[in-house]
Formats: structure tokens, sequence, C-alpha cells
């Protein structure tokens, strides 16, 4: 019995990008909800590598240089601790590699990134189902159950927007 071998982490290359997509497109339907992903290659290259880029991206390589897990995440603000922190928008690794300790790795990295740069949170959400609250325990996670999320989009996020332009409050971007 051979033993797996350990994936490697680096930034997301633009050569990456479809595989990223693919693997969200997998994580969509993993999270039964496969018709609400519409992400394009085109939109994850923009958004990872524009000038003023405010996604960023990891992915876990097999020994190959192929990307078998991935975390996309950007830059949060605490006014209380006055700094900023990671919020990881998505972490998958493929069901194939998953045990290899891509995600585990995935998650040292960003927390890495947090401690050298002086930011003191890594959050995510996660599904209310998802077998993984066991390994997110396991690594000293803690669910944050007092804080409920909440969601503006479509009609409501449009009608709210009318606001701003009717009241001639918006910004000059």
């Amino acid at each position: 019995m051979t033993n797996p071998v350990i994936p490697t982490i680096r930034p997301v290359r633009p050569e990456d990008v479809p595989a990223v997509v693919a693997m969200v497109h997998e994580l969509a339907e993993y999270e039964r909800a496969p018709d609400q992903c519409h992400l394009t290659t085109e939109q994850l290259t923009s958004a990872l590598f524009a000038t003023t880029a405010a996604l960023f991206g990891h992915v876990a390589v097999d020994d190959r240089d192929q990307p078998i897990g991935f975390a996309l995440w950007f830059l949060n603000f605490s006014t209380w601790a006055g700094v900023h922190g990671i919020y990881l928008e998505d972490l998958y690794v493929s069901p194939a590699a998953r045990g290899t300790g891509a995600g585990r790795l995935l998650l040292a990295t960003l927390a890495d990134i947090c401690v050298r740069r002086g930011y003191r949170r890594l959050e995510w959400w996660m599904i209310e189902w998802n077998p993984a609250a066991g390994f997110y325990a396991s690594i000293g996670a803690e669910q944050m159950n007092e804080w409920v999320p909440y969601r503006l989009s479509g009609d409501a996020l449009r009608d709210l927007a009318a606001q701003a332009e009717a009241a001639d409050t918006r910004p000059n971007d």
C-alpha cells in the first residue's frame, strides 16, 4: 500500500481557473443547488486577476501540479478589533483527493496568511448538514450560533438601490 502524495498549496494561476470553476460547480451539485451556480471561467478569471482584485484563491495540487482542491477568499474587517480578517467563501476538495490533507493544508495556508499579516480571524459559513463539521471542530474551529445571517438580493436589492438613486446618495464610482 502506497501513501498518498501530500498535496502542495499555491496561489491560483490563470491556467488553474477552468479546474477551479469545474470544482465550484461540483460543490454546487454537492450542496444540492446546481441550478444556482452560474460561475464562468471568464468571471472567475476577471475576479481573481483584475488590477484591483478583491478575490483571492489558493489551490491544492497533486504531484502533476493539477488542482485537486481550492479555497476562494476575500478580506473582511472587524470594526471592534480594528483589523482585517479572511472570509473563506468556498473550500472544496475533489472526492478522489479527500483524506490527503488538502483541506487542512488549504485552511492552514489561510491561517498562516492571517497570522503573518496580523489578521485576527479566519471565518466561513458551512451548510448545516455538511459532514465537514467534525473536521472543522477537530482543528479548533468554533460554530458561531449567536449571529444570524441576512441576505439582500434580487428584487429586494434593486428596490433598496432605487432608494439611493432617488435620494441621489450614490457614490461616484
